[in-house]
């Protein structure tokens, strides 16, 4: 890491530390929902009566229960039929996807386009990360698609920053040159701080580590590299060799083939059209 993005890091947590910058955080439902369920202490009625306190996120799942990604055979028009139909578990990682979708809103018309480009580019890894999850017998399709969509949570105190004190920035430490830099200690530092199991944790953490290997079968940071390579997002320092990536040959792919076949590239046009609705 170059000294002044180290700085820059510092600052930053300086600044939150001090209340002057915030990290994002999750709605008071979606957080009161994972804990009831993580905790085993729920019925269906009682996540729907959470749920039933924000009906801007109530309204948005049941668009999402509706959509081609879940292949509802009649329309679900309310909680209760939701959570049945799709499982109190799936309700509640799509709950948290929901409520990432906040983490990326901007506070201001100044960070919009910039928040906005960072979330396009979760949809992206996250559709993919659904994808190759599908063929992954231990891997659960929402919670390859929310590491995909947690990722690069890191870049938003980033751009926070750099609105509020541009003055740190320079031509040559650029907004994304520093986030290239710290986004992944930022991105575990926030995961922490919402109390992610450290199977996502890490994905945050170690996302642009693509020699990183490990013992055991293939886990969600391996999804999310993976699925980062088949994307435009991939950092210029990615390897273009794929032999030399742990986590392509962990997922039982094709190392000489760059790009999905056809049909998983259907599934991925209509599994990014679900999530851009969140």
């Amino acid at each position: 890491m170059s000294h002044l993005a180290e700085q820059i890091y510092q600052q930053l947590c300086s600044y939150v530390e001090t209340d002057q910058i915030k990290l994002p955080t999750l709605p008071e439902v979606a957080l009161k929902i994972r804990t009831a369920v993580e905790k085993e202490s729920h019925s269906a009625d009682d996540i729907a009566q959470l749920l039933a306190q924000d009906p801007a996120l109530s309204a948005r799942l049941l668009q999402l229960a509706n959509s081609p990604l879940y292949r509802a055979r009649t329309e679900i028009d309310n909680l209760q039929m939701a959570i049945t139909r799709l499982g109190i578990r799936i309700v509640k990682d799509l709950v948290v996807m929901l409520a990432i979708k906040q983490a990326f809103k901007a506070s201001n018309k100044a960070l919009d386009e910039a928040f906005r480009k960072a979330w396009l580019t979760s949809i992206d890894v996250a559709a993919v990360c659904r994808v190759l999850a599908q063929a992954q017998e231990d891997i659960d399709n929402e919670q390859a698609v929310l590491a995909g969509l947690i990722h690069n949570i890191g870049i938003l105190p980033v751009i926070e920053l750099a609105n509020k004190k541009p003055e740190l920035f320079t031509e040559a430490a650029s907004v994304s040159a520093v986030a290239c830099e710290i986004q992944t200690r930022l991105g575990d530092k926030i995961l922490r701080f919402w109390n992610f199991p450290e199977s996502l944790i890490e994905v945050a953490g170690q996302w642009d580590q693509f020699k990183r290997s490990h013992s055991g079968k293939a886990d969600y940071l391996d999804i999310v590299q993976a699925a980062i390579l088949h994307t435009p997002h991939a950092p210029d320092d990615a390897p273009a060799d794929w032999s030399d990536v742990p986590a392509i040959s962990k997922l039982g792919l094709d190392s000489t083939q760059h790009s999905l076949n056809e049909a998983m590239l259907n599934q991925l046009d209509e599994t990014r059209s679900s999530l851009l609705q969140l």
